[in-house]
C-alpha cells in the first residue's frame, strides 16, 4: 500500500461515516432527532488532519510517518464510529436510552458544558491532592523500606498486607472517620497510589548494583550521599513504574470515592445522570475521563523522559 493511499484512509473513514448517518434510515424505535454536530464534529477533524498533513509537504519522512503510523489508527476509529451508530441509530440493536449515538453524546458537550467543565476541575484536583500525597509517602517509605534493614523487618509485613487491598474497600470506614468527604477521598487515591510506589522503589533500590555504591565509598562518600546520589537516581526506572501503576489505581479509586461520597466531579456525574437515565450524559462523562487522564498520564510520560533521558534508546517501555 502506497503513502499516498494510506494518507487518504481518514478521509475515507469520514465519507463512510457521512454516509452512513446522512443515507441509511433511521431505526422506527428512534424519536429524537439527529442535529449537525456529529457530521461538523467529524469534518473538522478531518479538515485539521489534511491541513496537518499538507504542512510536512516538504518533509517525505513525517509525511510517511503520519502515512504509516496514525492514517490506519484514524481510520479504524472512523469505522468503529460508524458501526456505533449503525447499532443504536440506525437498526437500535443497542436500545436506547442506554446506548445513545455519537450526535447524542457529543451534544452533551454543548448543552451541559459548564457542569462538566466543573467535575473536570474538582476530579482534577482531587487527583492531583491525592496523587502527590501518595507518590510522596511512596517514595519515603519506598527508600527507607529499601536501604535501612530493620525498617525492612518491620515495614515489609505491614506493605505487603495492607497494600493489595484495593483501596475502595476502605470507603465505608475511612467516610466516617474523615473530618470531610474531600480528606476522605484524598486518603483513599493516596493510599491506593502508596503501595506501588513504595514496593517499586524499594524493589529498585534493592536492585542498585553493589559496585556503584563501593565506587562512592572508595571516593569518601558518606551515607547521606550515597542514599540521594545514588540509591534513588539509579532506582528511578522502578520508581517511575511505580508512578504509573498508581496513576492507574488511582484513577479507578477516584472514580468510585466520587460516586460514593463527593459531591462534585466525573464520578458524581456519572452517579447523578444514570440516577436519571440520562444514559448520554454518562458516555460523554466517560470519554471525558479518558481524556483527561491520558493527558495526565502523557505529562508523566513526558516528566520521566526529561528524567531519564539518559535511558533513551537503552531500554524499550
Amino acid at each position: 500500500m502506497t503513502e499516498q493511499i494510506k494518507a487518504f484512509l481518514p478521509v475515507l473513514g469520514v465519507v463512510i461515516i457521512y454516509l452512513n448517518y446522512f443515507l441509511t434510515p433511521n431505526s422506527n424505535t428512534v424519536m429524537i432527532a439527529q442535529t449537525k454536530t456529529y457530521p461538523v464534529f467529524i469534518g473538522l477533524l478531518a479538515l485539521a488532519y489534511v491541513i496537518r498533513y499538507g504542512l510536512y509537504w516538504k518533509s517525505p519522512k513525517k509525511r510517511r510517518d503520519i502515512a504509516d503510523n496514525e492514517a490506519p489508527r484514524i481510520f479504524a476509529a472512523a469505522i468503529a464510529l460508524t458501526l456505533w451508530d449503525y447499532a443504536t441509530l440506525k437498526t437500535a440493536i443497542l436500545p436506547m436510552p442506554y446506548f445513545p449515538w455519537v450526535d447524542r453524546i457529543l451534544n452533551v458537550f454543548l448543552s451541559d458544558w459548564k457542569l462538566l467543565g466543573l467535575s473536570v476541575v474538582y476530579s482534577l484536583r482531587l487527583l492531583l491532592v491525592g496523587y502527590f500525597f501518595g507518590a510522596v509517602c511512596g517514595l519515603i517509605s519506598g527508600v527507607l523500606i529499601g536501604w535501612f534493614k530493620k525498617v525492612e523487618y518491620w515495614a515489609m509485613p505491614v506493605v505487603r498486607m495492607i497494600g493489595p487491598v484495593p483501596a475502595v474497600v476502605w470507603i465505608p470506614i475511612v467516610m466516617i472517620l474523615s473530618p470531610t468527604t474531600f480528606a476522605g477521598s484524598v486518603f483513599l487515591v493516596g493510599l491506593a497510589v502508596w503501595f506501588p510506589v513504595t514496593l517499586m522503589t524499594a524493589s529498585g533500590i534493592f536492585g542498585v548494583s553493589k559496585a556503584y555504591f563501593e565506587v562512592a565509598n572508595t571516593l569518601g562518600a558518606d551515607e547521606k550521599y550515597l542514599i540521594f546520589n545514588v540509591a534513588i537516581p539509579a532506582a528511578l526506572p522502578h520508581v517511575f513504574l511505580g508512578l504509573f501503576q498508581g496513576m492507574g489505581v488511582a484513577c479507578v479509586t477516584l472514580i468510585s470515592a466520587e460516586m460514593l461520597g463527593v459531591k462534585a466531579g466525573l464520578g458524581w456525574y456519572i452517579t447523578s445522570s444514570t440516577a436519571w437515565a440520562e444514559y448520554n450524559k454518562v458516555f460523554a462523562s466517560i470519554m471525558l475521563i479518558l481524556i483527561t487522564f491520558t493527558s495526565v498520564v502523557t505529562l508523566i510520560f513526558r516528566i520521566r523522559d526529561r528524567f531519564l533521558a539518559w535511558q533513551k534508546g537503552v531500554i524499550k517501555w
